[in-house]
């Protein structure tokens, strides 16, 4: 089947709006390591996808998720020891303070179940949330991922902090001026909801900021948050949807780059490497107090299949030494993104760590004017040559190159000679 026959099919049976890459989408085929291949045969470089979070389809997952499938596939309310094995595991990965899991099949579901369990645990309904995020897609998540839902749609209970932007709001000021800054954003929010008679539940934050633009978040900003909101009697929701499982090289979670302990910790998508597979890891104290007076229970969550696939890919990540490589081959991208800057103008800022980068594209780096056009043509053009990146941001003009875990040195010189040359072109 050609790729405009596919797409017309696609049209008649998922509507013109379902979302797709590029302005001439991609029809994949297979994936391998950090390649996938097209109907025709081509190969492109991935380096967009957090999904296939130990490179696709890897052998060693593929094997594990095969291998119990073919034993036993049930649901939680039966003992297992691989279920109760991964989540020993993963939670060995923790702080000693998140020392329960709940398993669920998706990133949005797992915000769901974290925002209920705040709402249920507190007492009280209010959350924040940035100016521009994604946290999923359920109803009470989409209310708080603003890049989405007008405001309009976000109800009495929500509010938003404004997008943290270092880059262009330094103006001479310190980390620590930025910090209180930036605080009194979270504070002025935590008033307004005091003001209507609301009290707050929590705030839910992806550690990454990635919708947002992948900030330079000054160092203490989680923990002055987490005073806050604790102050004003809520707790902390860190999203690790993308900044989790290595992500940043330093640490396994995000929120341990960024230095602060939450109270409930949400992840999705790389935890499977592709399998459905998510989960909301909290104290015992607030499971307890939630689960008292609340029986959750979800039939596909966490089940042997799924708890085979994650306990395989934690194996991945130990065995092949992914963080260390994401620490080793980051550091080699942002020195060759960063020689790239010198030498286009179109490049306002260059930021990232481990394995997750930002690139900002301006018209006037004085002025430091979004060039979104520019940054949309670029995105295609690399796709025309091989290679997979996409774009996020308030602005929509910042590369968002985000590759898979086992990226090497020599797929970042092939990323970045790319992007060297297309921006010659532009």
């Amino acid at each position: 089947m050609n790729t405009p026959s596919l797409l017309e099919r696609r049209y008649r049976v998922m509507g013109r709006h379902s979302p797709l890459f590029y302005d001439r989408p991609l029809h994949l085929v297979r994936g391998e390591g950090v390649w996938v291949f097209d109907a025709d045969g081509r190969r492109y470089l991935d380096a967009y996808n957090n999904v296939p979070h130990v490179g696709h389809c890897h052998p060693y997952v593929v094997a594990a998720l095969s291998r119990q499938a073919a034993i036993l596939n049930t649901h939680t309310r039966y003992l297992d020891e691989g279920i109760v094995a991964y989540a020993e595991r993963l939670l060995g990965t923790f702080d000693a303070s998140l020392s329960n899991i709940v398993f669920v099949c998706t990133g949005s579901e797992a915000n769901e179940l974290a925002l209920r369990i705040a709402r249920e645990t507190t007492g009280h309904q209010g959350i924040i949330s940035t100016a521009f995020a994604y946290h999923g897609n359920t109803v009470a998540v989409s209310q708080i991922s603003s890049l989405f839902t007008p405001p309009e749609q976000r109800g009495p209970y929500v509010r938003t902090i404004p997008v943290i932007d270092p880059y262009r709001e330094r103006r001479g000021r310190s980390d620590a001026e930025l910090v209180h800054a930036y605080a009194a954003d979270v504070q002025q929010a935590i008033e307004d909801f005091h003001a209507k008679g609301v009290k707050l539940a929590g705030i839910l934050l992806c550690t990454a900021l990635s919708s947002e633009g992948l900030p330079n978040v000054p160092p203490g900003y989680l923990q002055r948050v987490a005073d806050l909101v604790h102050a004003a009697g809520g707790l902390v929701i860190a999203d690790e949807v993308q900044g989790g499982f290595g992500r940043f090289g330093t640490h396994m979670w995000g929120h341990a780059a960024l230095g602060a302990v939450p109270d409930i910790v949400t992840m999705g998508k790389p935890m499977g490497n592709g399998h459905p597979l998510a989960g909301v890891v909290t104290r015992p104290d607030l499971i307890e107090a939630f689960e008292s007076r609340n029986m959750y229970f979800n039939t596909f969550g966490g089940n042997p299949v799924s708890a085979a696939t994650g306990m395989a890919v934690l194996e991945v990540l130990e065995r092949e030494q992914l963080l260390a490589n994401a620490r080793t081959t980051g550091a080699y991208v942002i020195e060759r993104l960063n020689r790239l800057r010198d030498k286009h103008q179109l490049i306002g800022d260059v930021r990232g760590k481990g394995m997750f980068f930002a690139v900002e594209l301006v018209t006037d780096r004085k002025a430091q004017t979004p060039a979104p056009a520019q940054t949309k043509r670029l995105i295609n053009a690399m796709r025309d040559r091989g290679v997979l990146i996409s774009r996020i941001g308030v602005h929509d003009n910042i590369l968002k190159i985000r590759p898979p875990m086992p990226f090497k040195p020599e797929h970042a010189d092939l990323l970045v000679d790319t992007l060297d040359d297309v921006l010659k072109g532009l």
